[in-house]
């Protein structure tokens, strides 16, 4: 990433804001949302999804002011040197965060449905591999792999439409039958689905057609909006509402009843595939704290932190086995980093940067 000359295409910066968008919480998000709103809980995903992209569109209104850079470059050329090193330590540290919590959450769901009878630290080190192999390249290369994953897993949608006719859809009336309160709690939950477009900071400067960059992260909130509303009303209307509370993963669960004469367990092998989705979001995550640390350092070869970074999370997992519980409270404690830095720090920004720049025009009026 450090290199200029890495472009990404629109396709790509949409499905890299759109695959980091769709990590592990889509699997559990319809009982979250029940849990907070009932049946109303995907109304909460249209409020979040408004937030979210005006907070996107503000970022892309940033970003306008230092095409040629990222928000790094951007901090450090309004604000000065330490400003943009501290930004740096932020943003590296908050993307090692997020990382963390979904890399072993992805680990955690792989021991729970498909290797059980597995040691963590042994699904952490298989997963280590690729992960090195792809994230130490350059953008370029994650934007082509997160468009490729988006078109590979696409016939997914088709086979979780299937239990549908088998839904009631009685389930979703009336609605706002307990008013707008629960819905506005579970968008607070919902929101954070919807958590990513941030990385946009970090895509601008190397987006090939830049005026297409506030169209491109609309485009990618529509698409998540779109997955977690099928995803969301389809287990709603599939599950009774005191029934899919009793799912921790209602996403998965829902797949169950499905069996074919060739092949049984079929929410295995649609898993399976989904662990490609999820790879999407930890592997720009990963690819940002190596980046982020680079700068720090100034060394621009991404192999060494990036080994350096798995080393840790494979020795963190022999040290401190993790456990479900843990993972949950360690993403409760990203999701308060991820309202200031993805939500109050673009509009913080942006009011700072608007301020400055009416001083600067009557300055020199």
């Amino acid at each position: 990433m450090n290199n200029m000359k890495n472009k990404i295409t629109l396709m790509q910066y949409i499905f890299l804001i759109h695959g980091v968008q769709m990590g592990v919480g889509v699997l559990t998000l319809p009982r979250e949302l029940a849990e907070k709103a009932g049946t109303d809980g995907w109304i909460a995903i249209f409020i979040s999804w408004s937030i979210s992209t005006l907070a996107s569109l503000l970022i892309i209104q940033i970003m306008k002011k230092h095409p040629n850079g990222t928000l790094l470059d951007l901090l450090t050329n309004y604000f000065g040197k330490w400003v943009g090193k501290a930004g740096t330590i932020l943003f590296g540290l908050y993307f090692a965060l997020l990382a963390h919590v979904i890399f072993i959450r992805e680990a955690l769901f792989i021991q729970a449905w498909i290797l059980p009878h597995t040691e963590v630290y042994v699904t952490i080190l298989l997963l280590s591999i690729p992960s090195y192999l792809i994230a130490r390249k350059n953008i370029n290369i994650l934007g082509r792999y997160s468009e490729l994953v988006f078109f590979m897993t696409l016939w997914t949608v088709a086979i979780y439409l299937i239990p549908l006719k088998n839904a009631e859809w009685l389930n979703l009336l009336p609605v706002i039958k307990e008013g707008w309160s629960p819905i506005f709690k579970a968008a607070k939950t919902a929101i954070f689905s919807f958590v990513g477009f941030e990385i946009a900071f970090f895509l601008y400067p190397f987006l090939h057609k830049k005026e297409k960059a506030s169209m491109g992260i609309v485009i990618a909130n529509s698409l998540s909006l779109l997955a977690f509303l099928t995803i969301t009303i389809g287990a709603f209307a599939f599950f009774s509402p005191d029934e899919i509370t009793a799912y921790n993963e209602p996403t998965i669960a829902k797949l169950k009843v499905l069996e074919f004469k060739f092949i049984e367990r079929l929410e295995i092998v649609f898993f399976s595939f989904y662990l490609f989705v999820m790879s999407t979001t930890v592997l720009p995550l990963m690819y940002l704290t190596v980046f982020c640390t680079t700068r720090l350092t100034g060394n621009e070869n991404n192999n060494r932190p990036l080994f350096l970074l798995l080393l840790i999370e494979g020795i963190y997992v022999i040290a401190f086995p993790p456990t479900l519980d843990q993972n949950t409270f360690l993403q409760q404690i990203t999701e308060q980093f991820s309202l200031v830095l993805a939500f109050a720090f673009p509009l913080f920004l942006w009011g700072i940067l608007r301020i400055r720049g009416l001083f600067q025009r009557r300055a020199s009026k």
